[in-house]
């Protein structure tokens, strides 16, 4: 990389993984800072792919563009100036972050540059440097990371799973104290919701839907400060005859979302997307002091 100056906000802090995935990629020898060989070059629109696939896959395609951009930045630069004979990069979930390590194994730390408006390259640092909440380079300048908060939730809540058709009709709002018991009270209380709002789908399997989020909200939605805060279940119809389940929680974090949708066979929201067909996302309240859980449900028919 580039040498002189050192530009670091924070040292990169080693919190609790959520999920990641992890690239090596073999460099062209042949490759110099001022032009990338053919195979080199055709590396940031494959790692762009690999991106947007876990990004998919972690509900939050919302943020593919900036992670993209930033993915292709930092690994252009370890492709041009890196000296090792590889170079890895690593997309993460952490607590209330998704971060992003490119190791090139040089340890020249990177330099902010000034380029000029005719100039070809050298904004790299500066895009990351606008886009990225934080960044900064290991102690041993081989590695340079930037990172993004997940406290913000997408920008428009609704993408991509929650999107629906408009709401037809609606059932009261269902208040659930933080406790064990909420289960019982949903199950109690799930199916004269459903008859009210005449869904013509699976009614067992929705009631089984309803209870996975909710036993969500008790396991991940009410700890700490939020313990003891009621949990909200909306039930809703739309124009297509979906299903929506809403269920509400104080907590806005949801650093173990990938965890919940791939806990064990049978458990956790795994069951609601996989065995029930549901389609899961996650979402901040508009005030930003809690989060709801929604599952799309359609009237076709649901295996037992």
């Amino acid at each position: 990389m580039t040498s002189t100056a050192v530009h670091t906000r924070t040292t990169v802090s080693h919190r609790a993984l959520a999920a990641g995935t992890e690239v090596s990629i073999k460099r062209d020898p042949a490759s110099t800072p001022d032009r990338l060989t053919e195979a080199d070059a055709a590396w940031p629109a494959r790692l762009r792919r690999i991106v947007r696939a876990a990004l998919k896959y972690w509900r939050r395609a919302d943020l593919a563009e900036t992670v993209e951009l930033l993915t292709t930045e930092l690994l252009t630069n370890a492709l041009r100036h890196g000296t090792g004979p590889d170079v890895g990069y690593r997309l993460s979930l952490r607590d209330d972050q998704l971060l992003i390590e490119v190791r090139d194994g040089s340890p020249a730390v990177p330099e902010l540059r000034h380029a000029t408006p005719y100039d070809e390259n050298g904004r790299g640092l500066f895009i990351v440097d606008a886009m990225a909440d934080a960044w900064g380079v290991s102690p041993d300048g081989t590695t340079t990371w930037c990172s993004l908060s997940l406290r913000k939730g997408p920008d428009d809540p609704m993408q991509p799973t929650a999107a629906t058709a408009p709401v037809l009709r609606e059932y009261r709002r269902i208040g659930l104290p933080a406790e064990p018991i909420a289960i019982r009270r949903v199950r109690t209380a799930a199916p004269t919701a459903l008859l009210f709002l005449g869904w013509h789908g699976d009614q067992h399997a929705a009631v089984e839907v309803l209870t996975c989020l909710v036993d969500n909200a008790l396991a991940y939605g009410v700890e700490g400060d939020t313990s003891g805060e009621p949990i909200t279940v909306r039930l809703a119809v739309t124009e297509r005859s979906e299903l929506i389940i809403d269920v509400e929680d104080p907590n806005p974090k949801f650093p173990h979302f990938a965890d919940a949708q791939d806990a064990e066979a049978g458990t956790g929201l795994w069951m609601a997307q996989s065995r029930r067909r549901a389609e899961v996302s996650w979402f901040l309240r508009p005030d930003g002091q809690g989060k709801t859980v929604r599952a799309v449900m359609t009237p076709g028919e649901v295996e037992p």
